[in-house]
Order: C-alpha cells, then sequence, then structure tokens
C-alpha cells in the first residue's frame, strides 16, 4: 500500500468539514496529553514511535480500515517511519507533513461576514495554537488586528485581494504567541497601534492606541473603533468594527474569560478584569459578534470553522459572565488557573522588541495549546 502525504491544510479541512478522522500519534504519552490534533469525528490512538521500533503488527487491529488514518509526530520523522510500517503490513494511511511543527505554525483563513459598502471580515485560524487573528477590508485597504509572526500568509492574503495593508493592531501586549504586528507595519508601511499602557518597555516606535480612537478603513467608512477594556493585560483595547463586530482579544471567549496574571500582577488586574466583563460590555449593544483573539477547545468552532457569538448568548451562556459575587469571581480567576504559556515571559520580552529569537528557537517559545484563558 502506498503511503500518502497531507499537508496541515489537509487536515485543517478535515476539522472544519468536520470528516471522521482516525489519529495514530507516535510522539511521548506527555506530550500526546498536553497538546493534540483535535476534531469533532476525530479518534486517538497513542503509541510512542520507540514502543514501534520492533514492528507494528500488535497494534493493527486497533487501526480502523474504514476512515481515513494519520500517523502523527513532532516534527515528521517518526510518523514517516511508522507510517511505512503500516504500509508494509497492508495498510493505507498518511502521515503529517511537518509534524505537529507545520500544524502549530497553521493558519486558515475563514470569511466572517461582509461589511457596509461592500467591505469584508476574515478570521484566520490558527487550529494548532487557537490563535484567531483578523483582517478588515474595505474599498481597497486593509487593517489587520491581532497578527501572529507568520507574515507571509497576511501579506498574500492582501495581495490575493488586491488590497494594501493600512493600519496594524494588536489588542494588547500578547504573552502567548509572537506578534507579527510591527513586521508586517514595517514591511508595508502601515501604521502599526499598541495600547500605551502595554507598551511601556517596548523599544520600537508605534502608534499609541487610546480608547476611543477611530480608524476608517476605505472609502466606505469602515471603522474601527478602539474601547479600552482592561484586565488581561492593563492595556487590553477591544473594537467594535462596523457596529456589527466585538474584538475581544484575549479579554472574553467563546467559552471562557481571559487570566489576568501574565505579567505577574493578578491581584492587581483581576478588579480591572471584573469591570470590563460586567460594567463595559455590557454598555455594548447584545447584538455585537464577538470575536476573540483565541479559543480553548474544538467546540467553540461554529460549523463553518470561525469562532464567533453573539454577545448576548455570552451573558446568558458563558460562565465567566455570570458570577454574582466579586469575591468568588476574583477566587475563580487568581486561584484556579490552568498552566501558563511556554515561554511566555519570553514571549513578552520578544514582543517588547528586546529580543530577537531564531526562527526555531520561536517556533519552540510556541509550541502547545492556547493557555490565554480561565474556564
Amino acid at each position: 500500500m502506498s503511503v500518502l502525504k497531507w499537508n496541515a491544510a489537509d487536515v485543517a479541512k478535515k476539522v472544519i468539514e468536520n470528516d471522521d478522522l482516525f489519529i495514530l500519534d507516535v510522539r511521548n504519552a506527555d506530550a500526546f496529553a498536553d497538546w493534540k490534533i483535535d476534531g469533532h469525528k476525530f479518534e486517538y490512538l497513542n503509541i510512542p514511535y520507540f514502543a514501534l521500533l520492533d514492528g507494528v503488527e500488535e497494534i493493527l487491529p486497533k487501526i480502523p480500515t474504514d476512515k481515513d488514518v494519520l500517523v502523527v509526530c513532532a516534527k515528521e520523522g517518526s510518523s514517516i517511519m511508522v507510517a511505512e510500517m503500516l504500509s508494509e503490513a497492508g495498510r493505507s494511511v498518511a502521515y503529517l507533513e511537518g509534524g505537529m511543527k507545520t500544524w502549530s505554525e497553521y493558519l486558515e483563513p475563514i470569511k466572517v461576514g461582509d461589511l457596509t459598502g461592500g467591505g469584508a471580515l476574515y478570521q484566520f485560524v490558527r487550529l494548532g495554537k487557537g490563535c484567531l487573528s483578523y483582517m478588515v477590508i474595505s474599498e481597497g485597504e486593509a487593517a489587520i488586528i491581532d497578527a501572529v509572526r507568520f507574515t507571509d500568509v497576511f501579506t498574500n492574503f492582501a495581495k490575493e485581494k488586491n488590497v494594501n495593508i493600512k493600519h496594524v493592531f494588536d489588542t494588547h501586549l500578547h504573552a502567548d504567541h509572537i506578534s507579527g504586528g510591527r513586521h508586517i507595519a514595517a514591511a508595508t508601511g502601515a501604521a502599526y497601534y499598541l495600547p500605551p499602557k502595554d507598551a511601556e518597555e517596548v523599544v520600537f516606535d508605534y502608534t499609541p492606541l487610546l480608547d476611543g480612537t477611530t480608524v476608517q478603513i476605505g472609502a466606505s467608512k469602515i471603522d474601527v473603533g478602539a474601547l479600552y477594556s482592561p484586565g488581561h493585560t492593563i492595556g487590553s483595547t477591544s473594537f467594535v468594527v462596523d457596529s456589527k463586530y466585538l474584538l475581544t482579544g484575549d479579554i472574553l471567549f467563546i467559552d471562557s474569560i481571559g487570566r489576568p496574571d501574565l505579567a505577574g500582577l493578578a491581584e492587581d488586574w483581576v478588579g480591572d478584569l471584573r469591570e470590563t466583563l460586567y460594567k463595559r460590555y455590557r454598555e455594548l449593544s447584545e447584538d455585537l459578534v464577538v470575536l476573540p483573539a483565541h479559543f480553548m477547545i474544538i467546540d467553540e468552532l461554529n460549523e463553518d470553522g470561525t469562532v464567533a457569538k453573539r454577545l448576548g448568548e455570552l451573558f446568558v451562556e458563558n460562565h465567566g459572565l455570570n458570577i454574582e459575587d466579586d469575591e468568588t469571581f476574583r477566587n475563580i480567576v487568581t486561584n484556579n488557573l490552568p498552566p501558563q504559556p511556554n515561554a511566555y515571559q519570553e514571549i513578552r520580552q520578544v514582543n517588547m522588541g528586546k529580543v530577537t529569537p531564531a526562527l526555531e528557537e520561536q517556533t519552540e517559545m510556541e509550541i502547545g495549546p492556547n493557555r490565554c484563558a480561565v474556564r
């Protein structure tokens, strides 16, 4: 039997279209338990590759013959070896090109909706990391919000859509992934905006993103309006786009809320977080569609692959928006925090411009799941 090579886009299609897939993950058990390729209809078998060096005969009864089978490892090599052994045993299988490394880096652009005057809003879904970036397009111009470090994805997409990138925003100083925002701005001549309260230690020039800032995108007057919303960081800023969409950064997610501790100031910022979620957002229209900067679990994806939900629905369904007692809220978001993101302190230093690691080191810094949320 032949061994097929799938790329990350092939796997993303399986996730978004809710297809069946059986994944044989040959990484170590702890790596698999920490982070895997999630899909609504995926099944898994985790057997470390070193346990298969003498052959795959013992696991053949566990490998289905009536659905696609994908072998996955960290960087590709081990999965090729195991896939070839399964092929020699008469099974048709595929391996993931580049392994979990490429899965972590892949971005799937999905149209969220049309905007006034013919504009459009796109969400870039980083399925392997839980990051969400955005591009607002109108009348030949574009604005990018919360871009990850793979800048070519955004600049190539802009070329494909025949638009010029004029503005680049970060909702806050990110701690779980390396931002591509200022690098896109430098390459395109766009203005780069960052909340000044998050930028006290940055070593590069930027345009201050202040509460109430409104930046017009294109001739159709699609406004990207800023709303100061601290809590995840002291400078966290949300955006209301075209009076339809609320981009919440890492403050509010579909199934969870942001964590206030990644700068070591959880006790100081938890009050800001509660005020943003329970006061500032409550003053907004419940018809706004929430578009966060991350998702945590596969169930947060809609049928079309987007991560989006009406604010009014989240007020009812999201547990983090329904904690009446202040002290209970404080305890939940300071005492029940998940593990912190991999290398988050170093990532903050990168996003301040203080260090510039090699590409391989950047990859290692970002490996692992999204850990920006409190559930």
